[in-house]
């Protein structure tokens, strides 16, 4: 006969199992949340407000307006673009009717945003934002405005220094945190002036680090999702701990929530010459170019990481060191060097009269080089970049002898030695690969050439793959080649 107390019995039994098969789970759970974040057992959950970290940062931060003139010739004012002539007229029917345009200045505002780094008055901001300015003002959160001017700017990295003479009740500067330390996944908070309308709090996680946009040489960005937007430019980036790791830059304008960052660790090590007026650079003296498959397995290299020297500048640090055409740089300083962009920031970063080492493969065996480095030039060598180039017969190239004639056309010193390629069928090998008419080859597979009958005996060598090294414009670099018939 069934009982109540029995039944209870039963079903309070069940409940237990049910409980403990749950808390189970649940120890199971959360073993493997300990397992998979750091000790304290769970993900620490975001912050549930910026505004403690906002009312304490945005003393730091300046509005920045800076006053450009531009001088052109102006059209009349009935032709002008407000005009309904405007749009059927320009600058050539006015000027085919009434002269030569007037010149005259036009006078533009930029807008951005800065953060104080001292309490001299000194405040970092994005070089574009002051360039070619004449006059400078900047505002900051209290309202208080200032003139500044500008102490040292580098374009390269796009960071500028301005100064302002401060008055009593100058906010604080910002701590400078490290940018190395901070890691995909962290929050930040960037505060600028985005379209002039003041100061303004926008928060959002690191996306990504070491990202190259094509900015400049020395391309390292941080990459964050808090919105960025014109007027934000040379702004701070936060982190939770009110420090700044980095000054907002640039933003994908097709895209939301990509936004670039320049480290706030490049910004400091940059910091003294910045003060100084002027950024000296170390300069090694070579074209460089990254490496491709092709070209690894045309030069016979059993790496893909390193660079690979196009050529060596003539009396500079390297040669005279005795770095060669050819090598293979792997490593500077005891760091590794995965690319072309990693090389160059490493050997901007070293003052001039560095004593580096530069360790190198040359035919397949390690060497390190001592290098003295030197300074960088005022225009620094271009890095060799590939430039598309075409053949005919099964490569698709046609090469010529190199005249005095084809050396004055082609811009190549007439006692260089090589074949110029005078034609380049369409859809060949050549045509795929970066090759153009008039670059002078000078080795095909390591081989130097001379004339036309060496380079067709190199070639006939070569099977279904080669790589030539040529000149273009004055730079060499090395191009491979690959027929179909490879496969």
């Amino acid at each position: 006969m069934y009982s109540r107390n029995a039944g209870a019995r039963r079903f309070g039994a069940r409940f237990n199992l049910i409980v403990f098969c749950m808390l189970s789970t649940v120890a199971l759970l959360s073993s493997h949340a300990a397992a998979q974040f750091p000790p304290g057992g769970s993900m620490p959950a975001g912050p549930t407000s910026f505004a403690m970290l906002a009312e304490a940062v945005s003393p730091h931060v300046v509005n920045i307006s800076a006053t450009r003139v531009e001088k052109g010739r102006s059209i009349h004012p009935f032709l002008g673009p407000d005009s309904p002539f405007g749009q059927f007229f320009g600058e050539d029917f006015y000027e085919k009717f009434f002269g030569q345009l007037p010149e005259s200045e036009r006078r533009t505002n930029a807008l951005g945003s800065g953060v104080i780094i001292n309490e001299q008055g000194l405040i970092l901001t994005n070089s574009h934002v002051i360039e070619k300015a004449e006059d400078i003002k900047i505002k900051t959160n209290a309202g208080k405005e200032y003139d500044a001017n500008i102490i040292g700017q580098d374009p390269k990295t796009d960071l500028a220094l301005i100064k302002v003479e401060p008055a009593e009740g100058f906010p604080p500067p910002a701590p400078l945190g490290n940018s190395d330390a901070i890691q995909v996944g962290d929050w930040v908070m960037a505060v600028g002036n985005p379209f002039g309308l003041g100061n303004t709090v926008t928060s959002g996680i690191i996306s990504a680090k070491g990202r190259i946009i094509g900015a400049g040489p020395y391309d390292d960005f941080l990459q964050t999702d808090a919105a960025i937007n014109p007027g934000n430019s040379g702004g701070p980036l936060y982190n939770m701990r009110g420090e700044v790791v980095g000054i907002s830059t640039a933003i994908v304008a097709e895209a939301n929530g990509i936004g670039f960052a320049i480290p706030i660790n490049v910004a400091k090590a940059l910091l003294p010459q910045l003060e100084k007026g002027k950024v000296i650079r170390g300069y090694l003296g070579v074209s460089i170019q990254n490496i491709t498959p092709e070209l690894a397995k045309g030069l016979n290299l059993e790496l893909e990481k390193g660079v690979l020297v196009a050529d060596v500048i003539e009396g500079g640090p390297a040669d005279n060191a005795g770095v060669q055409r050819g090598d293979v740089i792997v490593s500077l300083q005891g760091q590794s060097i995965e690319d072309i962009h990693e090389l160059t920031r490493m050997v901007a970063n070293l003052p001039p009269g560095t004593k580096a080492k530069v360790e190198v493969i040359r035919n397949g065996k390690t060497q390190t080089i001592p290098v003295e480095l030197g300074t960088m030039p005022q225009e620094q060598p271009q890095t060799a970049q590939q430039e598309p180039e075409q053949e005919k017969g099964p490569w698709g190239l046609t090469v010529a002898d190199l005249t005095p004639s084809l050396a004055e056309k082609f811009g190549h010193p007439s006692d260089e030695a090589g074949v110029v390629i005078v034609d380049i069928a369409a859809g060949s090998p050549a045509a795929e690969s970066q090759l153009e008419i008039g670059d002078l080859i000078i080795e095909v597979n390591r081989r130097q050439i001379a004339n036309v009958e060496e380079f067709k005996e190199a070639v006939a060598k070569a099977g279904a793959s080669m790589v030539l090294l040529i000149n273009h414009e004055g730079r060499t670099l090395y191009v491979p080649l690959t027929r179909e018939d490879e496969n």
